[in-house]
């Protein structure tokens, strides 16, 4: 049984810095995508990074610059490398990650980011 697990989360400074990680455990193979999602209160889930398999990396405009995605294939581990937070990166953030020779989607069960002063 495939299972992601988070970490990082936590209350930060406008301005400053947190670090998510996410473990998947149980797959026979690698990832082909790892994606981190978040979710603000009363909005849609909307897709922040993400990386293949071959180290291609995607972020949605709003984080360029400012977040970082990394991820280890063989570990089946991806980072998220978050700097000069705003208040408007609060939300719930999700691993999410897809599996070679694998239809299914998996995620993770979440962790907080609070950015405020």
């Amino acid at each position: 049984q495939v299972q992601l697990v988070e970490s990082g989360g936590g209350l930060v400074q406008p301005g400053g810095s947190l670090g998510l990680s996410c473990a998947a455990s149980g797959s026979l193979f690698s990832f082909s995508a790892m994606n981190w999602y978040r979710q603000a209160p009363g909005k849609q889930r909307e897709l922040v990074a993400g990386i293949t398999s071959s180290g291609k990396s995607n972020y949605v405009e709003s984080v360029k610059g400012r977040f970082t995605i990394s991820g280890d294939h063989v570990k089946n581990t991806v980072f998220l490398q978050m700097n000069s937070l705003k208040p408007e990166d609060t939300a719930i953030y999700y691993c999410n990650a897809k599996f070679m020779y694998s239809a299914n989607d998996y995620w993770g069960q979440g962790t907080q980011v609070t950015v405020s002063s």
